[in-house]
């Protein structure tokens, strides 16, 4: 038996994740719980269920959950907190990707469209992998990253937790990215980043720690 799913968050993230469960797992229905609710009741196709606050009337065996905030660090503790009511988060991998046998994709992480995970890649839980990004072999992606669309991570390079990596940009391979950094738009980057920074340009300089 196919089961709901219930997205928490209906911004655009939300819409994106939505959209690629209608295409995958043949889910016997697809809502949203909002803060936005009840004044905002349907997006796109789906309707708003409730405000998320209370889990308890949505909470059965036929229902699963993904957490659709974009903010890292927003996502986390909500993942966090669902996570000890709920147990296990949904996992959504768009058609059009390719994940090789030999990845690891982790729980409450959205593998958007067009995008390539290549062998021996870890990425982590509550992670967005954002349109046509791609992480090739054996890069290890820790929980709560966002790969922004058309990123491009060459080989065996880490991101730290919480880390933004920004849309179009590149990383040589081997680098360390540490915890909560972010990689502006369009960067290039050449050297390790410590945990906290922010780095912009191409290639990347160090413009302030977080």
């Amino acid at each position: 038996m196919t089961k709901r799913l219930l997205i928490i968050g209906a911004g655009g993230h939300g819409k994106v994740a939505a959209d690629c469960a209608k295409l995958t797992k043949g889910y016997s229905e697809i809502g949203f719980l909002d803060t936005g609710y009840p004044a905002v009741k349907q997006v796109g196709d789906w309707q708003v269920l409730g405000d998320g606050e209370d889990l308890s009337h949505f909470v059965d065996p036929d229902t699963c959950f993904f957490v659709a905030v974009g903010d890292n660090h927003e996502r986390a503790k909500l993942m966090a907190r669902l996570q000890i009511a709920l147990g296990k988060l949904e996992t959504l991998i768009h058609p059009s990707a390719v994940v090789s046998h030999y990845a690891e994709v982790g729980e409450g992480t959205l593998v958007c469209a067009n995008v390539t995970i290549n062998i021996a890649a870890k990425i982590g839980r509550g992670c967005i992998i954002n349109t046509a990004a791609s992480v090739d072999h054996d890069c290890q992606i820790e929980d709560y990253v966002h790969l922004a669309p058309g990123a491009r991570l060459a080989g065996k390079i880490r991101v730290g937790e919480g880390t933004f990596v920004g849309i179009g940009s590149t990383i040589i391979p081997g680098l360390v990215l540490g915890k909560e950094c972010i990689l502006g738009a369009g960067s290039t980057l050449l050297k390790d980043l410590p945990d906290h920074s922010v780095a912009v340009g191409t290639p990347a300089k160090l413009i302030r720690q977080r």
